[in-house]
């Protein structure tokens, strides 16, 4: 295995745990704010390091002059558009979670 398909391999496999962890934020993250923030960032990390990897596979060819373009626009496109999401729930009136208040107990 050479050094170029170790570089590729690990970064694709970053990349998968980043969009991994992502989804999961967003299954176990309370509400739409703290989920737009997972994904937001963990989504756009992730697919970076995929993009990035398969650059590397593909070597300097046609294919990684595309993907570099793809991945220019992504990290741009995906944190304005995750933006426009948080803002537009604030202005639609979404409020962002607050941790509970804890009950005063009754023992005494």
């Amino acid at each position: 295995m050479s050094g170029l398909e170790l570089a590729s391999g690990t970064l694709l496999a970053l990349g998968g745990l980043f969009i991994l962890v992502g989804g999961i934020g967003i299954l176990r993250l309370p509400d739409f704010f703290t989920r737009l923030h997972a994904s937001g960032l963990n989504d756009t990390m992730g697919a970076a390091l995929v993009l990035i990897g398969l650059m590397v596979a593909a070597g300097f060819t046609l294919v990684s002059a595309k993907l570099a373009l793809i991945l220019f626009f992504l990290l741009f496109t995906a944190p304005t558009s995750t933006h426009a999401l948080a803002k537009a729930a604030l202005l639609g009136g979404l409020k962002p979670w607050t941790k509970p208040k804890d009950e005063p107990s009754s023992k005494t």
